[in-house]
């Protein structure tokens, strides 16, 4: 009878385990609600987050990759104009092309169509080209889709394409 209480035991314990796990993908709007931060620090002040323009995703291991906009309006000018959001990583991504490690950056969409990632000091890191999706029917300001095992990063009809590593 113990032997059996014990498996019983096991088995629920380990059950409740796999139901605990997330499934990897886009994140949707209860898992932003309580993985995005209200404000974000960079470049020496904080701003509010938009969340109705944050988006992210899950990892098949589970870490988590969080994108959004924030309220740049009290920052200098030279500032907003490649400002335009946080982007936080729990693991290596691929960014357009370049490695990008573990880490809380700021980034912005430039109008000549590059992305830039900043670290919070605000000192560029990358910088590389954008892809514009002309097919768009509805741009907004900020969204993610999944494309296959990459992601977009969309701004408008503007994206870079982000994959875990």
């Amino acid at each position: 009878m113990r032997q059996s209480a014990r498996a019983v035991l096991v088995v629920l314990l380990f059950s409740s385990f796999v139901i605990a796990q997330k499934a990897p993908g886009l994140l949707n709007s209860d898992d932003l609600k309580h993985a995005v931060p209200s404000s974000y620090f960079f470049d020496g002040q904080s701003a509010p987050v938009q969340m109705r323009n944050a988006a992210g995703f899950r990892t098949t291991g589970g870490k988590l990759v969080l994108t959004g906009l924030v309220d740049t309006s009290g920052y200098a000018a030279d500032i907003q104009q490649k400002y335009e959001g946080f982007f936080i990583t729990e693991t290596k991504v691929d960014v357009g092309g370049s490695s990008v490690d573990p880490g809380a950056y700021g980034f912005g969409f430039t109008k000549d169509g590059k992305f830039l990632l900043m670290n919070v000091a605000g000192t560029e890191l990358l910088n590389t080209s954008s892809s514009t999706d002309d097919k768009l029917a509805h741009p907004v300001p900020l969204k993610m889709t999944q494309d296959g095992d990459g992601y977009h990063l969309y701004h408008g009809k503007n994206y870079v394409v982000l994959k875990a590593q």
